[in-house]
């Protein structure tokens, strides 16, 4: 009874869509991962590491057999050449040489030719005799022979050979051949009283132990390099680069090495240095390999796990799918609904209530909040709409009742100055202007409609000021057609001719200029008045700088709707300079296609 009260429990939990899901899942992909466990403990990372480092270590060391055995050849060659009664009486003999000298030319020339790794080879004492190749070279004259480190060394061992790292030999005239050098001294065994050595040296070819060294292959990554007991450097691939410093080696590491191998890093960039020492030359062989490459066959026995672990995966979430299938079906309808719903799409939202449980409840609730986001949405953009009308109208109603105003006044002022025919000329220019305005119920109008109401206001403007206003129009004809919402030119032809030119002394210049700049009309309205400083200029936009009483408003108003409408990167600048004039630039869009609806 207590068994299947449990069994009834656990199978109470699959009602539950997260516990069933939790439940097939979970248990097929532990299995996976005991068993990729169980596999993944037959391989360590040790075993594979040893095993490289075992394979390194054996090709470094034949590489170090390979270079003792060719020195052990190139040192006898040495021993039997600088040992021969030839040298000894070419050398130091006070007789006639050039018998030993045809004999010894004779034999470094059959050497030469038999050996394309021995570049030079010679016999020399110095201030005495020489003798290099077949004969035909002579020495440097500008060499320090006691000077070059082959023959110190030779100088210093006692009857044995001794070798240099790679060097540019200079002791041919006219030639530098990168080289390695084994010399040996060539002690005086004639009874002739002289008190003098020679030397023998032979100049072996960089390629020779290159080709050695490159013989070897320890890996894609993986090089060989050679370093004296100095921790010189004898060979390396990368060896130009090393004396330009393009590229580091740890030598210190190398040299100061207590065991055959030695690990900067642990990490894959990390390098291991397999290191091989010879007692033959003193020379120390090092194998270079990235560690990541040497993990290589671990990185593999790892793929396998993966693949034997997302194998075991699949058939998990193949046999979980199967039980999971009419459970995750309406969640991926939901999902599908959600992007929907995000993207704005809100009539095609909906989704079909298939079955009762939770999935069911909250897709019952995901289509009642879609349709109350949709009614609010549809609610705020009217209630936007309306707002942004309402205050478009207000805006266009403070600009009209100052400009009529001010227009009238001029008119009362001629009427006064019993200027009849002026009255008559500039009635019919406010009626035809104010029909212009007023009329048009559009909120946008031409550039060029803007323009010739302008030119309507700024002929009025003339006649009032007489003598003391000029004014000129230029506006390209590509911008006339772009619409811009009326009455932004003359409230700022206004606040021009009232703020700026009213004050001028003598006669005042206003410009109307317009032009097609990139994607932007460019509106600017120019005069030469008294101009303003920085500080009017800064709070030209502020609300509450306005002064009611000189029609300020216009400016504010103007920036505000331009604004309103076309964005926060267009609308009004200006520059201005005391005592010089004011320029106020008007930009709006060419292409208007972003722009707000008209009302």
């Amino acid at each position: 009874m207590t068994g299947k009260k449990e069994y009834g429990r656990i199978l109470g939990k699959f009602k539950s869509i997260q516990s069933s899901i939790f439940m097939a899942i979970s248990v097929l992909v532990l299995c996976a991962v005991v068993i990729v466990t169980a596999v993944s403990m037959r391989y360590t990372r040790s075993s594979i590491f040893e095993n490289s480092v075992v394979y390194t270590k054996t090709i470094i060391q034949q590489m170090t057999q390979n270079i003792d055995s060719y020195i052990d050849y190139m040192d006898n060659i040495a021993l039997m050449v600088s040992e021969s009664d030839d040298v000894q009486n070419f050398l130091f003999s006070d007789n006639d040489s050039s018998e030993f000298r045809k004999r010894l030319s004779s034999q470094y020339s059959t050497i030469l030719n038999s050996r394309n790794d021995i570049r030079n080879l010679g016999v020399l004492c110095v201030g005495g005799k020489y003798l290099v190749n077949e004969g035909t070279q002579t020495l440097n004259p500008y060499l320090d022979i006691e000077g070059q480190e082959w023959y110190q060394k030779a100088m210093s061992s006692e009857g044995a050979s001794s070798l240099t790292s790679s060097h540019v030999q200079h002791v041919i005239q006219g030639e530098r051949p990168w080289v390695i050098t084994l010399s040996r001294r060539i002690p005086n065994n004639l009874d002739n009283g002289k008190d003098r050595d020679g030397i023998f040296f032979i100049d072996l070819n960089y390629s020779a132990i290159s080709g050695l060294c490159d013989n070897n292959s320890i890996g894609e990554k993986g090089y060989i390099f050679i370093v004296d007991e100095n921790g010189n450097i004898v060979y390396h691939p990368q060896q130009q680069q090393l004396y330009n410093e393009l590229q580091t080696e740890n030598i210190d590491i190398v040299m100061n090495a207590d065991s055959d191998t030695v690990i900067t890093d642990n990490s894959d960039n990390g390098k291991l240095y397999t290191i091989s020492r010879s007692e033959k030359t003193g020379w120390t062989v090092v194998g270079c390999m990235n560690v990541g490459e040497l993990m290589k066959n671990s990185r593999q026995a790892q793929s396998i796990y993966i693949l034997m672990a997302a194998a075991l995966v699949v058939i998990a979430l193949l046999i979980s799918n199967l039980i999971a299938r009419n459970i995750t079906l309406p969640i991926q309808r939901l999902r599908d609904s959600m992007a929907k719903v995000q993207e704005g799409d809100f009539e095609t939202a909906d989704v079909e209530v298939v079955s009762e449980n939770e999935i069911g409840s909250l897709t019952t609730s995901f289509n009642v909040m879609t349709h109350r986001i949709q009614e609010l949405m549809e609610q705020n953009i009217y209630e936007q709409k309306e707002k942004r009308k309402s205050e478009l109208k207000a805006l266009q109603s403070q600009i009209n009742p100052h400009f009529l105003y001010n227009t009238l006044d001029s008119i009362i002022w001629m009427a006064e100055g019993k200027k009849n025919e002026e009255v008559v000329l500039m009635t019919a220019s406010l009626a035809r202007l104010l029909r212009q305005s007023i009329s048009n119920e559009d909120e946008l109008v031409s550039v060029g409609q803007e323009v010739e109401y302008a030119r309507s206001y700024l002929t009025i403007q003339k006649m009032r000021y007489k003598d003391k206003l000029e004014f000129q129009i230029d506006v390209a004809p590509e911008i006339s057609k772009v619409m811009i919402i009326k009455l932004v030119l003359q409230p700022i032809i206004e606040n021009a001719i009232y703020h700026g030119l009213k004050y001028k002394e003598s006669r005042g210049l206003l410009i109307v200029h317009g032009y097609a700049e990139n994607d932007r009309a460019v509106l600017e309205i120019i005069d030469n008045g008294v101009g303003m400083d920085q500080q009017t200029l800064d709070h030209i936009f502020e609300r509450h700088k306005v002064n009611y009483h000189s029609n300020g408003v216009g400016v504010y108003n103007v920036q505000k709707r331009l604004q309103l409408y076309y964005g926060s990167d267009f609308g009004i600048t200006y520059r201005s300079r005391v005592g010089e004039g004011t320029m106020a630039t008007i930009t709006i869009p060419m292409n208007q296609e972003g722009a707000h609806e008209t009302t």
